[in-house]
């Protein structure tokens, strides 16, 4: 077994020049499982377009897909669909989103379960959604006390986010199988 110290450590300069998809965790490159399928992108597609109606009146937050959040020098990751709440500077969001949808496959469960659940709970991501579109079941986790603590499981209800201290949405779960 190869010591960890021993492992080469990539840094955002190095990711930036990288061909393909890949996120940087902790200086380590992991590839990107090929392009979403269909019901993927459908369910990102609904999710995405429910919040950005929910938030229109909202000054402070917006919604983005699939686009790279700057955590640091060594970590870049790509959630489905983020709010982020005030300005963001350059390109990329580099400050931590308040909402974070991953919508869970066989290829990316290990990852967006486990290593990228410990990643959002340490940025302190307010609302972790994992949603199974084959189970047609979300997972809601709520940050509390710096834990990201599963709230509850829905799949037709609707459950109240507020990602910013004025802004207060009430998502339907029940728009995003149909």
């Amino acid at each position: 077994m190869i010591r960890p110290e021993l492992l080469p450590r990539y840094t955002l300069a190095d990711y930036r020049r990288w061909q393909g998809d890949w996120e940087l965790i902790g200086g380590i490159p992991y590839a990107m499982a090929p392009s979403p399928t269909v019901t993927h992108q459908r369910t990102a597609l609904k999710i995405a377009r429910q919040l950005d109606e929910l938030l229109e009146q909202c000054d402070h937050c917006q919604v983005l897909q699939e686009t790279d959040w700057i955590v640091a020098e060594d970590t870049v990751v790509r959630p489905d669909v983020i709010v982020v709440c005030g300005n963001i500077q350059g390109n990329y969001p580099t400050q931590t989103p308040r909402l974070i949808f991953e919508i869970i496959s066989p290829s990316t469960a290990v990852t967006d379960e486990n290593l990228k659940f410990e990643l959002y709970q340490r940025e302190g991501v307010r609302y972790y959604i994992l949603v199974y579109p084959d189970r047609t079941v979300a997972k809601i986790f709520r940050l509390s006390d710096g834990r990201l603590i599963k709230d509850k499981d829905v799949s037709t209800e609707c459950q109240v986010f507020d990602p910013e201290d004025d802004c207060r949405i009430e998502f339907d779960f029940a728009g995003i199988w149909r």
